[in-house]
Parts: structure tokens; sequence; C-alpha cells
């Protein structure tokens, strides 16, 4: 049995024990300490992302704003040349020659007005109206909407669907509606850059936190750091056609909607997703429909 030498000396027990709760808590304060840090840095990052997100949002606000301003002066002459045309066209009946000059100002002038038309969806404000939406729906309309529009190579590809059913969101289906259609659109034509080659499309919606993450998936060429820090940009494309405001059409939907897009790039040479996530319908938890209890 271990004693006290003297009265005010501690035993090698008790000497043992202190140590020990000593080094617990101090391995507690590390871990806690460790952990602290792993949150701080994490809640660094998104604080950057979120601002990037508002630097982002506020430069495409300005953008639209000046292009807005010019698409107007463009559409005004654009109408009366357009107008002439036509005329010309109707008068030149007996000249063919001449008359087929005057119908590649007509076509000429329609491609500008297209382009026009985008620059004023781009730049308008966009008032969402909600309406709980089913996201499998809205899918399936979306992929419609491509094929009947003729995307180049769309029968070409396989189209896999991998949605969680009973999905539902809070959003304004004809905006989220145009704003799928684009991003579905450009992963077709990503695709059709990669001839010869077996091509899948994969459409996916899941729960993610409190709200739906939509996303598309191809087997394109992928996305390289310097084309992913600059797609959402207004009138940047890397194509030979197109006005590179689709996917900047999408930012500000998806902006309008309190929502996030992400592009995460596959293997390389091997496609990229596209990943939006917007909040769950009002009633529902993580995008599906709230389970009601009785009352008693």
């Amino acid at each position: 049995m271990q004693t006290r030498s003297d009265a005010g000396s501690m035993s090698n027990a008790e000497l043992g024990e202190l140590i020990g709760a000593f080094n617990e808590v101090t391995s507690r304060l590390q871990s806690s300490h460790e952990a602290l840090r792993a949150e701080v840095s994490r809640l660094r990052g998104e604080l950057s992302e979120a601002n990037a997100q508002v630097a982002r949002s506020q430069r495409l606000a300005a953008l639209g704003e000046m292009a807005a301003g010019i698409a107007h002066e463009v559409r005004n002459p654009l109408g009366s040349i357009r107008l002439y045309a036509r005329m010309l066209v109707q008068d030149l009946g007996d000249r063919p020659a001449e008359r087929g000059l005057a119908e590649r100002i007509d076509a000429a002038t329609r491609t500008v007005d297209a382009i026009v038309q985008d620059v004023l969806t781009f730049s308008r404000e966009f008032r969402v109206r909600r309406d709980v939406t089913e996201v499998s729906s809205l899918l399936t309309r979306v992929l419609e909407s491509c094929q009947h529009d003729g995307v180049p190579g769309w029968k070409q590809v396989e189209v896999v669907r991998d949605v969680d059913e009973g999905l539902v969101v809070d959003c304004d289906q004809s905006l989220m509606h145009q704003a799928m259609v684009n991003v579905v659109r450009n992963a077709y034509e990503a695709m059709a850059e990669c001839p010869g080659r077996r091509h899948e499309l994969r459409v996916l919606a899941r729960s993610g936190g409190d709200g739906v993450v939509l996303g598309v998936e191809d087997t394109g060429p992928g996305v390289s750091p310097e084309v992913e820090a600059r797609m959402f940009n207004p009138f940047f494309t890397t194509r030979h056609t197109g006005t590179g405001l689709g996917l900047a059409i999408v930012h500000r939907i998806v902006d309008a909607h309190g929502g996030r897009i992400r592009v995460r790039n596959n293997q390389p040479g091997h496609g990229a997703r596209v990943e939006i996530e917007i909040p769950a319908a009002a009633g529902t938890a993580g995008g599906q429909p709230a389970r009601q209890e009785a009352v008693a």
C-alpha cells in the first residue's frame, strides 16, 4: 500500500493520474484545435467562393446594362434593313440573280436579329415567378425540347437518366427550363467536337443539403482550367458559331433563383459535368415532399 511520504507530498499513483488527466486534456485540446482550423479553412473557402459569385453577378449585371443599350441601338436600323431587303425580294421576282442577293441580305439580318435577341435576353431583369415543380417532368421536357430543336448529333448520343423520383423544387418553370436546355445543348455541342466515338449524355437529379442538384454530364473533350474560369462570361465561346451567351444566361437564371452553378471536369478528354443547385420547394426536406404527421 502506497502512502504519502509527508503531508505535503503526492503519491506516485496520484501523480500518474494527474499526468494522465493532463495528457488527455491536452490531446482533446489538440484535436479541437485541428478541427477548428479545418472548419475555419472550409468557411474561408466558402466565403471566397461566395464573394466570387457576388462579384461575378455584379459584373454580369453591369455588362447586361451596357449590352442592352447597344442591342436597342442596333435593333432599330436593323429593322429598317430587314424591311427593305424583303421589299427588294418581292420587287426582284423577275431578276433571279439580284433577288438572290436580296435574300442573302434578309438571311443575314435574321442572324443578327437572333444575336440581338440573345443579348436582350441576357441583359433583361429576370423576374422569378416561383412554383412547385416536379424535377423529373421538367427534365423530360428539357430533353424533348433539345431533340425537337435539332441539336446536332443527338440521335447518336445515348441519354442516361439518373433522377431520384419525387424531387420537387421551388422555381420559375419557364426560366429553369431555358437554363437546363442551354446546358444540355452545350453538352451536345461539346460531344459533337469529338466524332468517331461512343457518346453518353447523363442527366441527374438528387437531393443536396437544403436543395436539389441538377446535373448534366457529357463525354466531350472536357473543360480546361482556362475555359472553366471564363465559360460563364458573356460573349465567351470556344466554338466557331454562337454568341457565347448561352451559359451566361444560365448563370443569371440560377443566380436569380438564389442557386449555385459548378463545373466539374472529368478525366482529361473524357467530358465534364455542370451542376445547378437550387432551393427545394417550401414544405419539403431536401427536395422530397415533407411527411405529414397526424395530430390527434
